[in-house]
């Protein structure tokens, strides 16, 4: 059932910008533009959008393949982005991929921009809202990646370091308490 809800596409687009954090991610980028190059901003984005649309239809199926129901992975879910929203609040490290021989696909495609933590929000978010929102607010957040890599040097030298630190913090806040309402959304059907 088809149900577009702006409200809901536009607090989908904010999880996920702020568990994507390509804003935060503007320094790696840019470390990894001068040591592999130039990056196809288009090609990393179109796998990125591909990547977590394709998981946000067949991974609840791929899920109770092996025996794990929705609410189970939206509490570990809420977790990982606990964590994520600690690492960007505090900018500490918890958890760090090692570096890769290319740039556009890996490591920016997946893990940076559809890693781990944002499968995880995927699902977490396909129990709390209508797919064709979180489909829109994926498309929302890969045309804004794909803006972002395009003009990575430009908004470096626009925000400056503290700027950067700012957004990243602020967006962490957004992130930690987006965490403790999918916990308590959902712990409670483990329960049931």
């Amino acid at each position: 059932m088809l149900e577009f809800n702006l409200r809901e596409v536009a607090t989908v687009g904010m999880v996920l910008f702020a568990v994507i954090d390509i804003v935060g991610s503007i320094p790696i980028i840019i470390n990894l533009r001068a040591k592999h190059g130039h990056i196809e901003s288009e090609k990393a984005s179109l796998v990125a959008g591909l990547i977590m649309i394709v998981f946000l239809f067949i991974g609840e199926e791929f899920l109770s393949l092996i025996g794990i129901d929705v609410h189970s992975f939206a509490v570990a879910g809420s977790f990982v982005l606990f964590f994520l929203a600690l690492e960007m609040i505090l900018g500490i490290h918890l958890y760090r991929d090692e570096e890769a021989n290319s740039a556009s696909i890996v490591p920016i495609a997946f893990p940076l921009i559809a890693g781990a933590g944002t499968m995880t929000t995927l699902l977490s978010l396909r129990s709390q809202f209508h797919t064709i929102n979180i489909v829109t607010g994926i498309i929302l957040n890969i045309v804004l990646v794909y803006v972002v890599l395009k003009s990575s040097g430009k908004i470096e030298k626009m925000l400056g370091k503290n700027g950067l630190g700012v957004v990243r913090k602020t967006f962490g806040v957004v992130l930690l308490a987006i965490a403790v309402k999918l916990f308590a959304a959902n712990v409670k059907a483990l329960f049931v």
